[in-house]
Formats: C-alpha cells, sequence, structure tokens
C-alpha cells in the first residue's frame, strides 16, 4: 500500500508507461480518505465550507491552498488513469469514455479493475498475482 501510494506521487506527471491495479487503486482510496480529511481541517480553520463566499486573507490563502493541492492530486489521478489504461493495452484516450453518462462510467471502472497483460507500453510485463 505504502509502496503504491509513493510511486503515485514519484509518478506525477507521468503519463507514459504502466500502473497495475494496486498501484492505481491504493492511490485512489487513500486520495479520497485525504481529501475528506483535508475538507475537514480546511472547514475547521476557516469556519465555512471551502466553497462558499470567501471574506478575511486567512480564509482566501486555506482556500488557495486547498484549491492547489486539490489541483496537484488531480493531475496526478489523471497520470495514474493514462497509465492504469495503458497496463491493460488500451490508449490513454480511453480515459475519454467516462464523458458517457452512466455507461461510460461503468465501462471505464470495468476497464480500471481488468488485470494486467502484455502491452506496448512496457517492456518488463510482470503478471499480477
Amino acid at each position: 500500500m505504502i509502496e503504491s501510494y509513493k510511486r503515485f506521487w514519484s509518478n506525477l506527471g507521468n503519463f507514459s508507461g504502466t500502473a497495475n491495479r494496486p498501484d492505481y487503486w491504493w492511490p485512489m482510496f487513500l486520495n479520497y480518505i485525504l481529501a475528506i480529511v483535508v475538507v475537514i481541517i480546511a472547514d475547521l480553520i476557516t469556519g465555512h465550507s471551502i466553497d462558499s463566499n470567501v471574506m478575511t486573507w486567512s480564509q482566501i490563502t486555506t482556500n488557495l491552498v486547498v484549491q492547489i493541492v486539490f489541483l496537484v492530486v488531480w493531475f496526478g489521478t489523471l497520470s495514474v488513469k493514462f497509465r492504469r489504461l495503458h497496463d491493460t493495452d488500451h490508449s490513454g484516450w480511453w480515459i475519454l469514455i467516462s464523458i458517457i453518462p452512466i455507461i461510460g462510467t461503468i465501462w471505464f471502472f470495468i476497464l480500471m479493475v481488468l488485470p494486467s497483460k502484455p502491452n506496448r507500453w512496457s517492456d518488463n510485463y510482470v503478471a499480477e498475482d
């Protein structure tokens, strides 16, 4: 789990290569948990939710920091989705399937749970346990 999360951060801007299932699912799970914690802490610091009207400089600063962190994590999530698609021998463009309501989301989820297979993005294919 920790190694998968370390690989997530070390490959933040890497849109080539592959990411196996644990390298995709552990960061997704941990990022959602951490996002909830960050939002709660930001709410406690500012006294209101991060999407409400901002009034003081400390609230503006807190809101800006939270938004920058979310943007960085979103970018990393996008890159790990591309690498996960590569690991299932699909182009990164398959991420656009999630634009299609309901069916696209279900199809993208199925692509994310498929096992690793030999692909054109990695020479060192290793079967998952």
